[in-house]
């Protein structure tokens, strides 16, 4: 049964990339982006890692959605008074895909068994310890480059008055 979520994820995880990279309107193709973080995280639960599945939700379906959605947004790539009224035929795929994916989750949450205490795992609060105390100044310096890229995107998408 895992071996069958797993490869049923990996094509929507894949299909959702390519719809992705194929689709013309912006905003369709960031809910397709999103559409594969999540069945990406649902693959790393699978796998056993249950925080770096978290970490796929929180940081890349999350923050840099909610980044290229602002991009988007300020470079005016939308242009939703301009695009016609999706029909059925334009919200069908990702319906399917959001639906395999959700039922995936629901399935593997139902038939998953608790884990027994004191596995070979490492928790979050070890996991933080070590990140921040053996990475403390790679995590920093890469938090000022994010910093950086924000306020480089501001300054050349700042409309220059003429």
């Amino acid at each position: 049964m895992t071996q069958l979520l797993f490869y049923i994820l990996a094509a929507v995880m894949v299909i959702a990339t390519v719809f992705s990279i194929t689709e013309k309107h912006a905003v369709h193709a960031i809910v397709y982006l999103v559409t594969s973080f999540f069945a990406l995280a649902v693959l790393f639960f699978l796998l056993g890692a249950p925080v770096v599945a978290v970490f796929e939700v929180i940081i890349y379906a999350g923050a840099i959605m909610v980044l290229f959605l602002f991009v988007i947004m300020m470079l005016d790539l939308g242009h939703p008074e301009k695009a016609k009224r999706p029909g059925i035929g334009d919200w069908w795929p990702a319906l399917v895909l959001g639906g395999v994916t959700v039922a995936a989750a629901a399935t593997l949450v139902v038939k998953s068994q608790p884990v027994a205490a004191g596995g070979g795992g490492i928790g979050v609060t070890e996991f933080a310890v070590a990140l921040f105390r053996k990475y403390g100044l790679a995590v920093e310096v890469i938090s000022m480059q994010l910093l950086f890229a924000l306020v480089g995107a501001l300054y050349l998408g700042k409309r220059r008055e003429k």
